[in-house]
């Protein structure tokens, strides 16, 4: 069974969430306070792997602004808080097939749902009953006489109920009659939810990571365990210790020294080549497992009695420390990859829901957690993760990010009113906070890719690459000059950032043209960086010359009609709201600029109309190609102009 979307209502600060697609691994992006958790713990209280964990406390989870109309609201019934849906694998079909026959089966995906008050979901599943009862019929080798007193059954239920009023049943009958009360309330259904009900993950969370501790005594991990208060770290340690290929009690009860020591070198080496397979931050370091005597010194429960203890080893340096003397980030992302991979082992079937995970790691070690989430989590669980950190968004697979946003607008007395938390999966929304994570991982993988690219395309900002690869693609569609695939683009984030990426690829020997946008004020920056002397003249191709106007951005290449015409497909603006070129160009007097026009226009629609962003437009664009396919002289213009940005970047290819 695998989810494949989920809709969480009433629960927290969740109104409605929409209905959310989840894939393979799902990744939350969202500002604190947006509503991640929330939508975890709906997810995790539909079928959770804790028992306690079997109800929604209404009292705990329903907005609380609305507790007081809960009777009214929901008209004496309860309100439903998650509902999911579910695709039947191939192993799944062929369970149900076995037991109902090829024909039982309707469609390939099942509901789940679960309101306030239930201990046990309801389910949806699409079993056709009269399919059931013909193969009943044929494996108990029924007679036409014999199928008389079900002939007009219209379920398993039915069908149950006549085969018991029948005086004197054939032996035939009575098998297929035993064989209906094995079902749930003799319902066909009820038995297809307990088969599937097995074969569906649980959901199993986490908010807390627990860190491993570095020395372990046996003498109170014995007092422990016979007052069952095991410390969680000590836990972990003990999985660490299995995780490497031994245990505890083996190294204790090792009677010589060289057995011991083998059995602690060989978990160090083995332990050392599986974690540092991730941790990518410093190869010169591996693990030590000893087991020695405490010392009268040391500090207790580590004075006496034989002590376990992990020693991290730099080769560099040529000296180990204690465990607990690492960083904080080696220390989590050790202790994390220790207790999933028992987890893993020890769970089963579950799907992983990851609270803000590896918040203390460096964003190169980020990275790392992310491959060790696609290589060693994804392959045999599905995964939903929460994260406000860039370097946790997986920007080669946009697709499974999902933004979460605490939607407010004004009403008319221009107070603020929340809808509540929304889960999108475009990637782009109204707020720069929730936005920022996402083009943060855009930009980052972008530049990395950059800084070995030997032919690198300065431009100011993401939506910037969105447009010159919508236009390119047409162009080349039309056999005309476009942006050679050779160019990688990287965005600088405006013209007084260009310098230092100038300099910076400048010193990689990078091939290196600049298309900027222009506005009165920066000429002196721009005089920067043509005194730097790091790149000729005509590497630097000001938006202005293209659009030939004063002030210009990568917009201005667009025709005012043109522009227009995609903001209203863009944001849907019909009737009093539909854009013209002359109301974009009267919009804001005193620049050229056709973005400053936009967001001039914008401000003066209505609370409830969209707002005006940068990447609305191009994304749509990238999009939705068509809006090029126009044959008008706007469409022309604007080709001509990108074009000719082409041809000037072409020179230096």
């Amino acid at each position: 069974m695998k989810l494949v979307s989920a809709q969480v209502k009433n629960f927290r600060c969740i109104l409605d969430s929409n209905t959310v697609e989840i894939g393979r691994t799902t990744c939350l992006v969202g500002k604190n306070e947006s509503g991640k958790t929330a939508f975890l713990k709906a997810l995790e209280g539909l079928r959770s792997v804790t028992p306690e964990y079997a109800r929604y406390d209404k009292t705990e989870n329903y907005p609380r602004r609305h507790l007081a109309n809960y009777d009214s609201r929901h008209e004496g019934n309860e309100a439903e808080v998650i509902i999911t849906v579910w695709q039947l694998e191939e192993s799944d079909k062929d369970a149900l097939k076995k037991e109902f026959g090829e024909e039982a089966l309707i469609g390939d995906e099942v509901s789940i749902s679960k309101s306030y008050g239930d201990e046990n979901p309801t389910w949806g599943v699409s079993i056709d009953h009269r399919a059931v009862l013909r193969q009943l019929s044929m494996r108990f080798n029924l007679s036409s006489a014999d199928e008389d007193p079900i002939k007009g059954a219209e379920d398993t239920q039915s069908a149950a109920k006549q085969l018991a009023d029948v005086a004197e049943p054939t032996t035939a009958q009575s098998k297929m009659r035993a064989a209906l009360d094995e079902y749930r309330d003799c319902d066909v259904s009820q038995k297809a939810i307990d088969i599937l009900d097995e074969r569906t993950p649980k959901f199993l969370y986490f908010s807390h990571y627990d860190r491993m501790s570095g020395a372990l005594s046996i003498n109170k991990l014995n007092e422990d365990k016979s007052q069952d208060r095991i410390d969680e770290g000590d836990r972990i340690f003990l999985d660490f210790l299995e995780y490497a290929g031994t245990t505890l009690d083996e190294l204790d009860s090792a009677a010589q020294f060289e057995v011991m020591n083998a059995k602690c070198e060989a978990a160090a080496n083995q332990i050392t080549d599986q974690i540092f397979e991730y941790w990518t931050q410093n190869d010169q370091l591996s693990i030590e497992v000893r087991l020695d005597e405490g010392r009268p010194e040391d500090p207790p429960p580590f004075n006496t009695g034989p002590v376990a203890r992990a020693r991290v080893k730099n080769n560099m340096h040529r000296v180990t420390v204690p465990f607990s003397e690492r960083s904080a980030g080696f220390i989590w992302f050790f202790s994390f990859l220790v207790k999933f991979a028992q987890i893993i082992r020890d769970r089963g079937n579950v799907i992983i829901l990851l609270d803000e995970p590896g918040l203390t790691l460096h964003g190169a070690a980020q990275k790392d957690l992310l491959r060790y989430f696609k290589e060693e989590l994804e392959p045999n669980h599905q995964l939903i993760y929460s994260t406000h950190s860039p370097f946790m968004v997986p920007a080669d697979d946009l697709a499974s990010v999902r933004t979460v946003e605490d939607v407010v607008h004004r009403d008319q007395r221009g107070r603020q009113r929340s809808e509540g938390t929304k889960v999108r999966a475009d990637v782009i929304t109204t707020d720069p906070q929730t936005n920022f994570p996402v083009f943060g991982a855009m930009g980052f993988e972008v530049t990395q890719g950059l800084i070995i690219a030997p032919n690198t395309l300065l431009v100011e900002g993401p939506s910037d690459i969105l447009y010159l690869q919508a236009i390119s693609r047409k162009l080349k569609s039309l056999e005309r000059i476009h942006l050679d695939p050779k160019w990688a683009i990287c965005p600088s984030g405006g013209i007084d950032r260009i310098l230092p990426f100038v300099r910076l690829f400048h010193g990689n020997h990078l091939n290196t043209v600049v298309l900027t946008d222009f506005e009165r004020g920066q000429k002196r920056k721009l005089d920067a960086l043509y005194k730097s002397e790091m790149l000729e003249e005509g590497r630097i191709v000001l938006a202005t010359e293209i659009a030939e106007q004063e002030e210009a951005d990568v917009e201005d290449f667009f025709t005012p009609d043109f522009f227009a015409e995609l903001l209203n497909h863009t944001y849907d603006l019909t009737g009093a709201h539909k854009l013209t070129a002359e109301k974009l160009t009267n919009a804001k007097e005193g620049t050229q600029r056709l973005v400053k026009k936009a967001e001039a226009y914008f401000a003066l629609l209505p609370d409830a109309m969209p707002l005006f962003g940068h990447y609305d437009p191009a994304l749509y664009l990238l999009k939705n190609p068509g809006l090029l396919d126009m044959q008008t002289a706007a469409v022309e213009k604007t080709l001509e102009r990108f074009e000719e940005a082409f041809k000037r970047i072409a020179r230096y290819a």
